[in-house]
C-alpha cells in the first residue's frame, strides 16, 4: 500500500517562487540577467571577512561554535541600535535569518485565517510568499511615485467591521518599482495609521543605496510603538550571511522571540560575530559610499541606454516603453506599450540572451501585465548597453507582429 502524505491546507497555498524559477532560465551560458534581485558581488568585503574569521575563531572560537541566545548575538544588537536615526533600546532588537524570516515570524504573529492585511501595488513578492500560508486577506492599497495613496488607505482600513491588522510597506528604493515615499507621504501616511489605529510593518532592506541624498526619515521613526522594522546586512555587507534584523515594539517583542525560537532556535552565532567584527569602527562609512557610486553608475548606463533603445512615442505611452528614475537601491520599473504582457515577452526576450521579471507576480490583486521590473547592479556597463539593446530589439518585433 502507497504511503498518502495529507497536507495541511496553507501547503496548497505555497508556490514557488517566480523569480526563482526565472533564475533557473537564465542560468544558460550567454544570457544577459537584469532579473534576480542580486547584489554585485564585487562590494563583498572578502579581506575584511577573512580577517574578521581568524579573529572570531581565534579569541573565543568555542563560543562562536556553540547554540547561542535567540534574541542574537549582544554587540550586533547595540550596533544595530545605535546605527538607527531614532532612539532604540537594542532589547527591541531581534536578529533574523535574513529579513525575510522577520516577514515570516510576523506573519505567524500578527496574522491569522481571513486576517485583512495591506499592502501597495505593487509590492514585494517574498512577502506575499510569507504572509499567503497563513491565509489572510491581502488588499492592494493604491500607490503612486509618491508612495501609498493615503484616502485609499483609510477607505480600505476596515470592511464588514473587520479592521486590517496591519500596512506592509518599503518606503525606500522599493522591491519592485525603485521608487521611494515622499516626506510629505511619509508625514500624511504615518498620521492617519496613528488616528485610525493601523500598524505598519516597514521593510528598509535598501534605505543605504541611496545615490545623491538619503530618503526621510523611517516611519518607524515618526511612532516607535506603532511600527515593526525590518533591515537586513545583505546588501551592505553580503546576501550569503542570511543576517537581518527586526526591531519591535516591546509589548509585541516576546512573541516574535517566541516564533524565532520555535524557528531555528538563533540565527547561526558565527556569522553573527563575525559580522560585528566586520561593522567595528567606520567600515560601513567607508564601505557603503563605494557601493553607491557603483550601484548609481550601473542606473545611469541603464537609463542612457533604454533612452537610447526603447520605442518611444512622445504623448502616447500606449505606444511607448516608459520607466522610471529610481533615487537608489536595485531595480527600475518599466512598462510596455498598450496589449503587450510581460509574461509573454520574457520567452522571446530570453530567445534573444536577455532577462527580466515580468511584474505580475508583485500584485496583489489586479495586475498590470504590461509592467517588468529591471535589475541594474549585477551586469556590468557593457552588458546593460548590450542587454538593454537585445530587450528593446525583442520589444519591437512584438510590436510589428501586433500591428
Amino acid at each position: 500500500m502507497s504511503m498518502q502524505w495529507k497536507q495541511a491546507r496553507r501547503a496548497e497555498k505555497m508556490n514557488p517562487s517566480v523569480i526563482r524559477e526565472i533564475l533557473k532560465v537564465t542560468d544558460k551560458p550567454g544570457i544577459i540577467s537584469f532579473a534576480g534581485g542580486l547584489p554585485s558581488p564585487q562590494t563583498f568585503p572578502i579581506p575584511e571577512f577573512a580577517a574578521a574569521c581568524a579573529k572570531v575563531l581565534g579569541e573565543d572560537g568555542k563560543a562562536a561554535l556553540q547554540y547561542a541566545a535567540s534574541e542574537g548575538f549582544g554587540p550586533l544588537r547595540e550596533q544595530v541600535a545605535a546605527s538607527l536615526p531614532w532612539k532604540v533600546d537594542a532589547n527591541q532588537v531581534l536578529i533574523t535569518t535574513g529579513s525575510q524570516q522577520c516577514l515570516d515570524l510576523v506573519a505567524k504573529i500578527l496574522i491569522d485565517e481571513g486576517s485583512r492585511i495591506l499592502v501597495e501595488t505593487p509590492t514585494y513578492l517574498g512577502a506575499l510568499q510569507a504572509f499567503t500560508p497563513m491565509e489572510p486577506e491581502v488588499v492592494s492599497v493604491k500607490s503612486d511615485d509618491e508612495g501609498i495613496d493615503v484616502a485609499d488607505l483609510k477607505a480600505k482600513f476596515s470592511k464588514d467591521g473587520k479592521d486590517a491588522r496591519f500596512l506592509y510597506v518599503l518606503p525606500n528604493f522599493q522591491n519592485p518599482t525603485g521608487r521611494t515615499m515622499s516626506e510629505a507621504r511619509r508625514a500624511a501616511l504615518s498620521a492617519a495609521a496613528q488616528e485610525i489605529g493601523l500598524p505598519i510593518i516597514e521593510d528598509n532592506p535598501y534605505g543605504e543605496l541611496w545615490f545623491d541624498q538619503p530618503p526621510p526619515l523611517p516611519l518607524t521613526a515618526r511612532n516607535p510603538d506603532g511600527c515593526v522594522y525590518h533591515g537586513s546586512f545583505s546588501k551592505v555587507l553580503a546576501p550569503g550571511l542570511r543576517l537581518g534584523f527586526l526591531v519591535a515594539p516591546k509589548a509585541l517583542y516576546p512573541k516574535l522571540l517566541q516564533a524565532k525560537q520555535a524557528a531555528d532556535l538563533h540565527t547561526p552565532s558565527f556569522n553573527q560575530r563575525v559580522a560585528s567584527e566586520v561593522l567595528q569602527g567606520d567600515f560601513l562609512s567607508r564601505h557603503v559610499p563605494m557601493i553607491r557610486a557603483l550601484y548609481k553608475s550601473q542606473r545611469d548606463a541603464m537609463l542612457v541606454a533604454l533612452a537610447r533603445e526603447m520605442p518611444v512615442t512622445p504623448g502616447n505611452p500606449d505606444k511607448s516603453v516608459t520607466w522610471n528614475s529610481p533615487d537608489g537601491g536595485m531595480f527600475l520599473w518599466a512598462r510596455l506599450p498598450a496589449d503587450m504582457s510581460a509574461v509573454e515577452l520574457l520567452p522571446k526576450a530570453v530567445d534573444k540572451n536577455v532577462a527580466f521579471v515580468p511584474g505580475s507576480p508583485f500584485y496583489a490583486d489586479n495586475a498590470d501585465p504590461r509592467t517588468l521590473r529591471l535589475s541594474f547592479v549585477t551586469a556590468s556597463v557593457a552588458q546593460i548597453n548590450i542587454g538593454i539593446k537585445a530587450l528593446a530589439d525583442t520589444i519591437k518585433e512584438a510590436m510589428v507582429k501586433e500591428a
